[in-house]
């Protein structure tokens, strides 16, 4: 019916009507689309895509007026200002837990104690019958998925991760780095420079990802980030939040956005209570306090080129829930409650090393835990493992595949200009340094170093520094 009446006269009398009534502009511009149109054929109507499957569309809820009001955001302002690092150090002392790992730091000293944490891991996986990591992914491999054991190769590196020291403003429970006010360990200006001369030789990286400790808090850390912006690359400040507000720091948070700097920042939860149990007292509320700081100055906004994306790992010995799905409720509670904005949420398995190994082990959850990553074993996952793409280099130079075997002191296979060369002057000769090479393309294809830490990494929907891999 409708058809019938839009044809013939009538059609051609409403059209003359409705044209009448334009003026010239308007007239050329209708021109113009249709000359655009009749050009395009097959896309006369781009924006004519709705999906048919109409019982998933939904409307988007108008963002609500956070709960946070003026009077509390200045309290929290006030609150939030001086050093973190007194109230951590307090916490060190009076926690037994920690104590002890000092204690035994001390006594044994931290190549025999790690030693001793990857024997417990192993002996876990004995007492289960499970093989080592490389055995089993052997095992693992099948027609459908494919030989899993050739993909434990270093591709073409994209991406320069720098841990510029240990030192920081906190001592979380779960730190895979045991980082503290009393780490002191920072590099240098020589390797940096040596850094960066590798940088300029190595055309397939395009981002140059930056951590810690705290690494803001490194005396190198403005002018590694600075230069490599310079050298046209992306630049990744891994931010504990809480250092920005730290004494001297007050111009960091500028620096980042002067400089573009992707800030990729921790925070375990968006309640104050989970938060301070895993990272310390008074965290969370410093940590709302920067991030509205890095919001202020655009980082997050939907319109801006100012990238932050936030980090969740969880309190305890179970896997992250979904990526995609915490974004959304983490997105919802703080902007709900407090206004902020950010771009992405990463979800990282706790890695039964270093801190999270002890807080296991002492709970008799070591087994449990390395049972259930085994468990949740994902073949799919080994593909974007960030060890393949990623060199890591250590504060002293040295070079490991990945940060957590850094912390395991486990270096990457020695490269071919090594050779039978001395020891060199700055790392000895245990492992390849930033020193025996000249690119990262001397790296490439060389078998990635591993141990049954790395059940972490492929278990789940799999883990990396930029979250899941599958």
């Amino acid at each position: 019916m409708f058809r019938s009446i839009c044809r013939g006269p009538v059609q051609r009398s409403f059209r003359y009507s409705l044209l009448s009534r334009l003026d010239s502009t308007n007239l050329a511009s209708i021109t113009q689309l249709h000359v655009c149109t009749a050009n395009n054929r097959g896309s006369e109507f781009p924006d004519l895509n709705t999906s048919v499957d109409v019982h998933k569309h939904k409307l988007e809820r108008p963002k609500p007026t956070p709960k946070i009001t003026k009077d509390e955001l200045k309290t929290l302002e006030k609150d939030t200002k001086g050093s973190l690092i007194p109230e951590t150090l307090k916490q060190m002392e009076n926690d037994a837990d920690f104590q002890m790992n000092m204690e035994n730091l001390k006594k044994l000293g931290q190549k025999k104690l790690t030693k001793e944490e990857r024997i417990k891991r192993q002996r876990a996986l004995n007492d289960l019958g499970i093989p080592s990591f490389r055995d089993f992914v052997k095992s693992a491999s099948t027609d459908s998925n494919g030989d899993l054991y050739s993909l434990l190769r270093k591709t073409p590196i994209e991406i320069f991760q720098l841990n510029i020291g240990l030192y920081c403003n906190q001592a979380c429970s779960h730190c895979h780095v045991e980082s503290s006010p009393k780490r002191k360990e920072m590099m240098n200006r020589q390797t940096a420079e040596k850094c960066l001369e590798v940088l300029s030789n190595s055309p397939s990286i395009h981002t140059v990802d930056i951590t810690g400790g705290a690494p803001e808090l490194c005396s190198e850390f403005r002018f590694l980030a600075k230069r490599s912006k310079e050298l046209g690359l992306n630049v990744i400040d891994r931010c504990n939040l809480t250092a920005l507000l730290e004494p001297g720091q007050e111009d960091t948070a500028q620096f980042l956005a002067d400089n573009e700097i992707i800030v990729i920042a921790s925070l375990p939860c968006y309640s104050a209570k989970n938060v301070n149990i895993q990272r310390g007292a008074g965290v969370f509320n410093k940590s709302i306090q920067s991030l509205l700081l890095l919001n202020s100055l655009g980082y997050g906004k939907p319109s801006s080129p100012l990238q932050l994306h936030l980090v969740y790992n969880p309190l305890g010995a179970f896997l992250a829930p979904s990526q995609a799905d915490l974004e959304v409720k983490y997105k919802e509670e703080l902007w709900d409650n407090f206004g902020i904005e950010f771009n992405n949420l990463f979800t990282i398995t706790n890695m039964p090393v270093k801190r999270f190994a002890d807080f296991l082990y002492r709970r008799n959850e070591l087994k449990d835990y390395m049972h259930l990553l085994v468990r949740n074993f994902n073949g799919n996952s080994m593909e974007g493992l960030m060890c393949r793409n990623y060199i890591n280099i250590n504060w002293d130079g040295k070079l490991f595949d990945c940060d957590f075997n850094q912390q395991l002191d486990m270096p990457m296979r020695k490269v071919k200009s090594q050779g039978n060369a001395s020891p060199n002057e700055h790392t000895g000769n245990r492992g390849p340094s930033i020193w025996d090479i000249n690119s990262t393309s001397e790296v490439e294809d060389l078998r990635i170093v591993t141990d049954s830490h790395c059940f972490g990494c492929t278990a789940g929907l799999g883990s990396s520094c930029q979250g899941t891999t599958v």
